[in-house]
C-alpha cells in the first residue's frame, strides 16, 4: 500500500452489484477486519449497470456466504465515473466487466488501478468469476470459493 495515501482504497466491480462483487466486498471486509487493517484499507463494491441499485446482495449469494461464517451486508450502487479517481484499486469480475470501465477511463489515465480479481487467486486456476446468477448452489460456492482465494491473494499483496 503507498504510504502516502490513508486509507488505501479497494473497490470491487461486477455487472448488477447483487452476486459477485458484493461477495468480493463481503469477504474482503472480513479479512482486513480480522486481519486488524481496516483503518488502512477501504472496502467497497459496485455494478457496471444501476438495474440493482439500493438492493442487498441475492439471498443465494447471502446464504452461501452466511453458511462460511461472513455477517451480510451491503446495498447495489452503479459504477461513476469518480470512482476512478477515488480508488487506487478496481477489481472487476470478468473481461466484460473490465472493459466497461476502461472504456469509462478515456484517456487510459487509470488504466493501472483497473484489473480482473482474478489475478489475484493463489491456488484457484481462474480467468474470471463466473456468474452465478442464472445457475444453481454449485454456482454460487464457486464463486465464493474464488473469491476467497484471490481475497486471500490480494491482502498477501497489500500486506507486503
Amino acid at each position: 500500500m503507498p504510504a502516502d495515501r490513508k486509507p488505501y482504497r479497494v473497490l470491487f466491480v461486477c455487472m448488477g452489484n447483487i452476486c459477485r462483487s458484493p461477495a468480493a466486498e463481503i469477504v474482503f471486509r472480513k479479512m482486513v477486519d480480522e486481519a486488524g487493517l481496516n483503518k488502512r484499507i477501504e472496502i467497497d463494491s459496485a455494478g457496471t449497470i444501476g438495474f440493482h441499485a439500493g438492493k442487498g446482495p441475492d439471498p443465494r449469494m447471502a446464504e452461501t456466504l452466511r453458511r462460511r461464517g461472513y455477517p451480510i451486508a451491503g446495498r447495489s450502487r452503479q459504477f461513476r465515473v469518480a470512482d476512478l479517481v477515488d480508488f487506487d484499486l478496481i477489481l472487476a469480475a470478468d473481461q466484460e466487466n473490465l472493459s466497461d470501465l476502461r472504456r469509462l477511463d478515456r484517456d487510459g489515465s487509470f488504466r493501472n488501478k483497473i484489473q480482473l480479481l482474478v489475478d489475484y487467486c493463489q491456488d484457484i486456476e481462474a480467468d474470471h468469476v463466473p456468474d452465478p446468477y442464472y445457475g444453481g448452489d454449485a454456482g454460487f460456492e464457486h464463486v465464493a470459493d474464488i473469491v476467497e482465494d484471490a481475497c486471500g491473494g490480494l491482502l498477501e499483496r497489500l500486506s507486503s
